[in-house]
């Protein structure tokens, strides 16, 4: 679940930062929050425990300056529990705006980057 809301919240900062998406998946608004289908069906797997790190001959995407937007956002994402960042995300409008139970309805980058300009 954590993983989930770090990634809506470095969502964010790119989107107001940097007036474009970090990744282009869809997040959609779940019973527990914000949701990255895509890695939320490559990780459920791990359940609530630590996903373990596996090195990767990859290239990274991401300049330094990008690198420091997202360690920024773990940094201040680490310091809450999963279910503490669920509580937040569920009282900020673009989650509360999407949701519909049984629906998973999408949470559209504008409306991410309209409330996070003005907070």
């Amino acid at each position: 679940m954590k993983l989930q809301k770090i990634l809506y919240f470095v969502q964010a900062e790119f989107l107001v930062a940097k007036d474009q998406p970090c990744f282009a998946e869809s997040i959609e608004a779940w019973d527990f929050g914000p949701v990255v289908p895509d890695v939320y069906h490559r990780y459920k797997i791990y359940g609530s425990a630590n996903i373990p790190y596996i090195a990767q001959n990859e290239s990274f995407p991401f300049s330094c300056e990008d690198q420091g937007l997202i360690d920024g956002i773990i940094d201040e994402c680490a310091k809450y529990s999963a279910s503490t960042l669920v509580e937040i995300t569920h009282n900020q409008a673009p989650w509360k705006d999407a949701y519909r139970p049984y629906c998973n309805a999408f949470i559209s980058n504008e409306s991410i980057k309209n409330y996070f300009k003005e907070a």
